[in-house]
């Protein structure tokens, strides 16, 4: 990282600035465009023994799965806090933030179960208290999971 004045390492931190974030852009492969394939997402996630995970829902039909199902590798990135920060009579302008950035390893998730816990995060990151979720959507519903495996955090807070 350039600006190491700057780098996030504390856990507590990441899973703060997960919280407080509302959408996570994740980043696929289109080797067919040779382009990046960007999706804005609502996400949810959880912090286990077996390390960082977040979860994304969608239709059952879409891009986004033929591109999985072609190479399963992913990125993301979440950001938060933002600020504008001005001094007039320094003539400095800038932005506060505090981001992530990181990649994994996405799967679908079959497993009934394992979709309504997946779900159920994602609401209750939201409502940031739990949330009844109806699991009529079950069916009509894919879940993916992502298996953070690396990560770096970044926050520029200006300080007047």
């Amino acid at each position: 990282m350039r600006r190491s004045d700057r780098e996030i390492k504390d856990e507590g931190e990441i899973i703060d600035i997960l919280s407080e974030s509302d959408v996570c852009v994740l980043g696929l492969n289109d080797s067919e465009r040779g382009v990046p394939y960007l999706l804005p997402l609502n996400f949810g996630f959880e912090k286990t023994d077996e390390g960082l995970f977040l979860y994304f829902h969608g239709a059952a039909e879409g891009r986004k799965y033929e591109l999985i199902a072609q190479n399963p590798k992913a990125s993301f990135e979440t950001d938060c806090s933002h600020a504008l920060y001005s001094d007039r009579e320094k003539g400095y302008c800038t932005m506060n933030y505090r981001s992530i950035i990181g990649s994994g390893t996405i799967e679908i998730i079959d497993n009934p179960e394992e979709k309504l816990k997946a779900l159920q995060l994602i609401t209750d990151h939201y409502h940031k208290t739990h949330f009844e979720f109806n699991p009529a959507a079950l069916h009509r519903t894919k879940v993916m999971r992502l298996k953070v495996q690396s990560l770096s955090g970044k926050a520029k807070i200006a300080k007047r």
